[in-house]
């Protein structure tokens, strides 16, 4: 059904105009996004499509959510009938935006001092990656986040480490919090 022929209060913009974006399902968001259907199938069918699309075997296109749309690349929307490269900007745009400020408030309010924590901030950083990745998370001594560091990348079952090609990148990293914390203050010393 065409956005026009449904009610004011029933479209997305008017309905989140009036009630905020939280009235709003995960459908009626997405289409507000893609604005426009295409012949034969409306915005909010559209829309409901894209996000249920479920992956094929073996494929790396299909999304099953909003949380697989956030992941979503170039080449899984391009693929999608209804998507140019206008709205695939778009789409990947907004989505890009939603994990840099989530990863932007866990970076600057969230201690890791839990492992659901350190969990839910790998997966935002990491979780959209086709291969496998070995990254050292470096924090403070009161567990605040300094730096995520990829170290090596893999391939989609494996995943080779040679820790001397990065030995400098943790050491910048271990002296930089050393002005930060007082590490060697509670060194003892040899004084006689």
């Amino acid at each position: 059904m065409p956005l026009k022929d449904l009610p004011p209060d029933a479209r997305p913009r008017e309905k989140l105009l009036a009630r905020g974006p939280a009235a709003l399902s995960d459908v009626e968001l997405l289409a507000l996004l893609l604005r426009t259907g295409i012949q034969g199938k409306g915005v909010l069918q559209m829309a409901h499509e894209l996000l249920q699309l479920k992956p094929k075997s073996g494929a790396t296109a299909g999304f099953d959510g909003i949380a697989g749309l956030l992941g979503a690349t170039f080449n899984d929307l391009k693929n999608v009938k209804g998507l140019g490269p206008a709205k695939c900007a778009e789409l990947l745009a907004v989505l890009e935006l939603a994990r840099r400020a989530m990863a932007q408030r866990l970076q600057e309010r969230t201690v890791f001092d839990t492992p659901d924590t350190v969990k839910s901030y790998l997966q935002l950083q990491l979780g959209n990656r086709r291969h496998e990745v070995f990254a050292v998370l470096f924090l403070d001594v009161q567990n605040r986040l300094i730096a995520l560091e990829e170290m090596f990348q893999g391939t989609l079952t494996q995943l080779s480490v040679t820790l001397l090609r990065k030995y400098f990148g943790w050491f910048r990293h271990f002296t930089a919090t050393q002005s930060e914390s007082r590490l060697w203050s509670r060194t003892p010393s040899c004084h006689s």
